[in-house]
């Protein structure tokens, strides 16, 4: 069961399919009872200038802000889109510069390559957008992506990855398919926040929005 949750809107556009999904995860998990805490990449401001972590620049605000609500969490949701098989360039920009070494994990001295898991305690959730079926993904590319953020990201972190779920082919997607999808977004938020997704009431139809149910860019 997860008392905070903070979650990470990480699409760099306003207005998404994305900001609708993060939306019924948190009507599920505040509905359980869990406390939400909630950045949208969109609103987020940093510079995307960064050669590596040898005299890398100062943390931004924002930058700061996400890590302390990394920290303040006991459970993370990521939501975004894949493009070209991964998740927005500026998305990745924040992890590349977040994810620091004191912040996420410290490699130890000594030989060889042994490293401690600064975010242990913690699990996390993902929900991908993708113009590609879920098993077409897997048959072709073996669910590369999903993998990668399961192994390298969360569990290189300590982070216990529950669950990676992908909604495609959001392109061939009607109304119906994407109300389906929300409602689906809306159990996991209140299976995270350890509430049965059956206890917690069917979203309004007026709380599906249609004009953040846009059918280009997820």
């Amino acid at each position: 069961m997860a008392d905070r949750i903070f979650i990470w809107v990480a699409h760099p556009g306003a207005g998404s399919f994305n900001a609708a999904i993060a939306d019924a995860y948190q009507r599920g998990a505040q509905a359980s009872g869990a406390q939400v805490r909630r950045m949208d990449l969109a609103d987020m401001r940093f510079s995307a200038a960064f050669d590596g972590y040898d005299g890398a620049p100062e943390l931004e605000g924002d930058i700061q802000a996400w890590q302390q609500a990394v920290q303040w969490a006991d459970h993370i949701l990521i939501v975004h889109p894949c493009w070209w098989g991964a998740m927005p360039a500026r998305a990745k920009d924040l992890l590349d510069r977040g994810l620091t070494s004191g912040f996420a994990y410290k490699y130890r001295s000594g030989p060889g390559i042994k490293w401690d898991k600064l975010l242990e305690g913690r699990t996390a959730d993902t929900i991908i957008t993708a113009d590609t079926p879920p098993w077409l993904d897997s048959l072709l590319y073996l669910g590369s992506w999903r993998r990668l953020l399961k192994k390298q990201l969360f569990e290189f972190c300590g982070i216990r990855p529950r669950k990676v779920a992908m909604f495609g082919s959001v392109k061939l997607s009607d109304l119906a398919k994407r109300q389906a999808w929300l409602a689906r977004a809306e159990a996991m938020g209140a299976s995270a926040a350890g509430r049965r997704a059956d206890r917690v009431a069917a979203p309004a139809q007026a709380e599906l929005n249609p004009s953040r149910m846009g059918f280009s860019g997820s």
